[in-house]
């Protein structure tokens, strides 16, 4: 076997909780460069102050991320159709991010010492940036690592 197929079958055995470890790590490592960087550009936070927050909301995500992504496989599997579809994967990614602002609001607020109001409409402006985020990285992660097994068989090839 070439080292390239050796690589895409490497990549494609991650499963269970290894899966949702590597998923969640690599997503907020990406996250935090660049939601720091944002919030310099916007001139939200100074740059230590947006790094530190940026690793804060991180940590809070990633437990949301592998949370929330468990549920959704679970939930996942018990469909009848179990391909992530452009509506499932939009589906996935609004729960995602709404569950998040739950837990974001509060730590903005107080990092930033803003009123909740505008701690909401930051939130809300990181939240747009990272619906577009997520919705790339996983089905760029889904392209590199292969779907999640699922213990079902594949449903047939549309006609």
């Amino acid at each position: 076997m070439n080292e390239r197929a050796d690589s895409a079958a490497l990549l494609t055995r991650l499963t269970g909780l290894k899966r949702r470890i590597v998923h969640a790590a690599s997503f907020e490592v990406l996250a935090i460069v660049l939601a720091s960087g944002l919030m310099a550009l916007a001139q939200l936070a100074s740059p230590s102050q947006g790094l530190m927050l940026s690793a804060v909301l991180s940590l809070i995500a990633m437990a949301w991320n592998m949370a929330f992504n468990a549920l959704f496989e679970h939930w996942e599997a018990r469909q009848a159709d179990t391909r992530r579809t452009l509506k499932r994967r939009l589906v996935h990614t609004a729960g995602f991010e709404g569950g998040l602002v739950l837990w974001t609001v509060p730590v903005i607020a107080w990092m930033l010492d803003m009123h909740w109001w505008q701690a909401l409409v930051t939130d809300l402006g990181l939240m747009l940036f990272f619906l577009v985020y997520t919705f790339v990285f996983n089905w760029a992660f889904d392209l590199l690592f292969g779907l999640p097994d699922l213990g079902q068989a594949p449903p047939p090839a549309n006609p």
